[in-house]
């Protein structure tokens, strides 16, 4: 875009309201001819709307976005197929599956954080297929990366089985460096509560004493 185009598309944004919290500023429109439902891109989870990011990084309402074909089995027993935990009984856009093997059943954020961490190795947990899977994932608007597998760059670090020990923050502040860890104060060591691969001085990350848990930028 062209400056003038930059400041005509914020100044057309500032007049349109989000149709899931009603705010202004709403600059994502749905790609359905006809549809002018317009949406925040924080606010699209709570919206259940989708934004493909490939191509042309189409988005979509929740009344319009692309749904799967997985047909529900008898046999299913209703398990995320990634955290264990129960999940709907049907698809639906927080429920998703596999097109390839159909017994796959996954929550979206699960997914999500799957693909996030396994990069160009990522799959469906089950069945291991890779490309039909991987189209079918983007088009339903998961985000994936194009880096290695995380596990595999935490292994390149540190042994297999070693506890990650050292702060991961864009600017570590601690005077003594990354490697340095305490006890307790500024200076303690909190791991991501959801894939322990990366940490943070509980100051280098703004956290109180009081904070129970903290993800990493990729989860």
């Amino acid at each position: 875009f062209l400056i003038g185009d930059t400041r005509h598309i914020i100044r057309e944004a500032a007049k349109k309201s989000c149709f899931i919290c009603y705010k202004l500023g709403a600059s994502i429109t749905c790609c359905e001819t006809g549809c002018d439902r317009t949406f925040h891109l924080p606010c699209a989870p709570d919206g259940e709307c989708v934004t493909q990011y490939f191509g042309a990084y189409r988005s979509f309402c929740w009344e319009h976005r692309p749904q799967q074909a997985v047909q529900a089995r008898p046999s299913q027993d209703n398990t995320c197929s990634i955290c264990l935990d129960t999940v709907e009984n049907k698809i639906s856009y927080k429920t998703m599956g596999c097109p390839v093997c159909q017994d796959a059943r996954f929550h979206r954020h699960c997914i999500q954080r799957l693909a996030l961490h396994s990069g160009i190795g990522f799959r469906c947990p089950c069945c291991l297929n890779q490309d039909p899977f991987m189209t079918e994932m983007l088009t339903m608007g998961i985000r994936l990366s194009k880096r290695p597998p995380s596990w595999e760059s935490v292994q390149e670090v540190r042994p297999l089985g070693e506890r990650q020990g050292r702060c991961d923050a864009g600017t570590c502040l601690c005077p003594e460096g990354r490697e340095h860890v305490e006890e307790e104060g500024p200076w303690q060591l909190r791991l991501c509560s959801s894939c322990a691969a990366e940490g943070t001085h509980q100051r280098c990350s703004s956290l109180g004493n009081s904070t129970c848990s903290w993800e990493c930028n990729t989860c």
